[in-house]
């Protein structure tokens, strides 16, 4: 057990500011995709995400065509 402890032991003191940012960033984006996870996959939200999904393929008629200021 002791290799085992030695093994995974950190040393704290010689952690450098960018060690500090991946380390909080790894646990704060950890932390988003498990609310994430949450959000989706409860079924009182299943309704409501339902009535999205088809967003990224809705065509607007206007948007990227130039429509506004009579470009093609």
């Amino acid at each position: 057990m002791n290799s085992l402890s030695d093994y995974f032991h950190t040393d704290w003191q010689a952690m450098t500011v960018n060690d500090w940012i991946g380390t909080i960033l790894t646990v704060v984006i950890f932390v988003l995709m498990v609310a994430a996870y949450f959000l989706v996959f409860r079924p009182k939200n299943r309704d409501r995400l339902e009535s999205m999904k088809h967003i990224p393929f809705d065509d607007d008629d206007d948007e990227g065509t130039g429509a506004r200021d009579g470009r093609p």
